[in-house]
């Protein structure tokens, strides 16, 4: 037990920091007011997990970027169009978060690692990232105001604005930094950078769980926490399971090969928790599904990424 607890220690601590920041909402919420401490953790987050990012790998898209055009597209487009139909079922402020869940960039790091450790192509899912990434800047708020304005008050400038310091400017300077010579530096620090990052995370979650509640007072029809449990779940490991398997299904149809195909299935369908929990707050909409989603992507994609190496000498993915 305690060793599979050490396994998934990270999962544990986000349950944790989630349970702290909402139990304790009054010694938190504060914290919300102070958007320059919320956007340094964001910029240091997304640095840190930038800078380990090897630049080299995006070349290879260069001369084949089909791959590469629909895992940007499955992630851009097709994750937030097969959100849309939740909204008949969750109440407005969780649909809302699960809406900006869907249409946030593919996460810096565990996308290229969850893919080169399943066997697949590491430059799709290395330009998958940073182009969704430089393109979020433009393609969520845009989005976020067509689906959300009625719900939610969107600045679209001012999340254009924020986005561009928060997202791109680390991730510019961190891939300048590499290419400055602090390339090894970063590859020897692997581990701690990653731990900076996910300690930063679990700091934004617990203030983000200071704005949830358990019920929507807004909704026109009585819910039990289950039953909001229950849907917040299933919708959110719906989304990510649906869009996972259509990647592989769309890339077969283009007769990519076994490597590609896990790389546009990954990279497509797996989102970024800083960014998303960064703009849940501003909008003010439900952090939940955004921490649901990252928490079922850990978990789901573990398990399919450990069955596709064990199949790795195998040419079909479905084996």
């Amino acid at each position: 037990m305690w060793e599979k607890l050490a396994k998934h220690w990270f999962l544990v601590a986000l349950a944790i920091s989630f349970a702290v920041g909402y139990f304790w909402a009054e010694a938190w919420s504060h914290l919300l007011e102070w958007q320059l401490l919320r956007g340094g953790i964001v910029f240091v987050v997304m640095w840190a997990m930038s800078i380990t990012l090897r630049n080299d790998a995006i070349r290879k898209s260069y001369a084949r970027p089909l791959p590469s055009l629909l895992s940007i597209g499955i992630s851009v487009l097709l994750v937030p169009l097969l959100c849309l139909p939740t909204i008949y079922w969750l109440p407005e402020s969780l649909f809302g978060g699960l809406f900006i869940a869907a249409i946030v960039p593919c996460t810096l790091a565990s996308a290229s690692v969850w893919t080169r450790r399943a066997g697949g192509d590491g430059s799709v899912a290395m330009m998958t990232t940073v182009v969704t990434n430089l393109a979020c800047v433009v393609v969520a708020p845009i989005g976020i105001w067509l689906v959300l304005s009625t719900h939610a008050e969107i600045d679209v400038v001012g999340q254009v604005m924020k986005l561009s310091i928060i997202v791109v400017l680390p991730l510019l300077l961190a891939q300048s930094m590499r290419r400055m010579g602090a390339a090894d530096w970063a590859d020897r620090n692997r581990g701690r950078l990653s731990g900076l990052g996910q300690a930063g995370m679990l700091v934004m979650v617990a203030i983000g769980a200071a704005t949830c509640g358990v019920t929507d007072t807004s909704s026109s029809i009585e819910v039990t926490p289950w039953l909001i449990a229950m849907l917040i779940f299933v919708s959110a490991a719906g989304l990510h399971t649906v869009t996972l398997f259509l990647g592989i299904f769309f890339s077969r149809c283009m007769g990519l090969d076994r490597g590609k195909q896990i790389a546009v299935a990954i990279s497509g369908s797996q989102k970024t928790l800083m960014v998303g929990l960064q703009m849940a707050i501003d909008c003010g909409v439900s952090v939940v599904p955004m921490i649901v989603y990252h928490l079922y992507q850990l978990v789901f994609d573990t398990v399919v990424v450990d069955h596709w190496k064990e199949a790795s000498d195998v040419g079909d993915i479905s084996d």
